[in-house]
């Protein structure tokens, strides 16, 4: 009999043996591929995928895009949930994009893409795909125009590259929009589209992003556009809000949160209902090692620092008295690489 027509467990209904193999931990699939071709394709295939979706047994793991000394690119995944949780160098990053800055860093579904970069004068429109569970890099459908620091963000399972300063772009005031199921881009233009992102997050809904401004035409030195998808309309951010988002944002449970880096590290928290940032944490610089970027599992907040130095706090102890969230860490590495960005995935 052929391999591919066999049971996957001798003995039992492919349907049993799906149940039992869906329930070993995440990381021990590697494992599992080396069992035989037809494991090894199950465990890679959307099937189990979605089947782990469907049964709530998926697992996260954070993925982080970090640049070195000499201005190398690195790959790293940690699984947060590891009795000895460390940060993992994950091989093979495309030669072309090892030194690559400015890249687009998004996931989406079992894959984590890398879009766009290389910087102001040589900026391209080249996109890549890892594909966590064959552990595997390919080269995906092209960005319409090359982008450079662009507002990268998933919402609808469709991933949005907004704006991107390059000098080889042809529509700055443009941005893509790449469905997975055709590999293709599509593009949009509109005046109120922002090129100079400095970062982004999905809320209500909407994609905020927020912008550097321009000396002569502001007072502040950054102001806040709103995106929304489903009517495709563009607006200007509420002042009140884009007051206090002086740094790297994440959205945990509908809830906006901001790591302020400007004067020390607090964490801060937008509460709607008041129109008011709060400080729900302060936090050591011995401890975060800023300049740092944001994660978010649940309830969980991850905090990034340099040498992927971890701090993680648990948002559902956020109260009204400041410092009351409890807090971990996760071990960084012996270097003080520099965190780009990372984005939690799910399998």
């Amino acid at each position: 009999m052929e391999e591919n027509q066999m049971s996957l467990i001798c003995g039992l209904p492919d349907d049993i043996a799906l149940s039992c193999l869906a329930r070993v931990p995440r990381k021990y699939h590697a494992v599992l591929k080396c069992v035989s071709k037809r494991w090894r394709e199950f465990v890679c295939s959307d099937e189990l995928y979605d089947y782990r979706r469907m049964h709530s047994l998926s697992e996260t793991w954070i993925y982080a895009l970090c640049c070195d000394k000499y201005g190398k690119i690195w790959f790293y995944v940690v699984d947060p949930n590891e009795s000895q949780r460390r940060w993992k160098c994950v091989p093979g990053l495309p030669a072309r994009a090892l030194n690559k800055m400015g890249m687009g860093f998004e996931v989406l579904g079992k894959k984590v893409y890398l879009l766009g970069g290389g910087g102001w004068l040589e900026a391209t429109n080249e996109a890549f795909c890892y594909d966590v569970s064959r552990n595997s890099w390919t080269q995906v459908a092209s960005l319409s125009t090359a982008r450079y620091d662009s507002a990268c963000q998933v919402y609808d399972g469709k991933i949005y590259a907004i704006g991107g300063l390059a000098s080889t772009s042809n529509d700055p005031y443009s941005w893509d929009i790449f469905y997975p199921r055709t590999n293709s881009w599509e593009f949009h233009s509109n005046d109120c589209a922002v090129p100079e992102v400095e970062d982004c997050v999905v809320l209500d809904g909407k994609i905020y992003i927020r912008c550097q401004a321009s000396a002569s035409t502001m007072s502040s030195p950054f102001y806040a556009v709103v995106y929304e998808p489903s009517s495709g309309m563009w607006q200007r951010a509420d002042a009140d809000m884009v007051s206090g988002w002086q740094g790297p944002a994440i959205v945990v449970d509908g809830t906006l949160y901001v790591l302020d880096q400007s004067s020390g590290t607090k964490l801060m928290m937008w509460q709607k209902d008041k129109r008011e940032w709060v400080v729900v944490k302060r936090l050591s610089t011995l401890l975060t090692k800023p300049p740092c970027q944001l994660a978010a599992i649940g309830k969980k907040l991850f905090i990034v620092g340099r040498g992927l130095s971890t701090v993680v706090l648990d948002t559902s102890q956020t109260g009204s008295v400041e410092g009351a969230m409890v807090g971990t860490s996760i071990p960084g590495l012996i270097t003080a690489d520099k965190v780009l960005n990372c984005k939690c995935q799910t399998l």
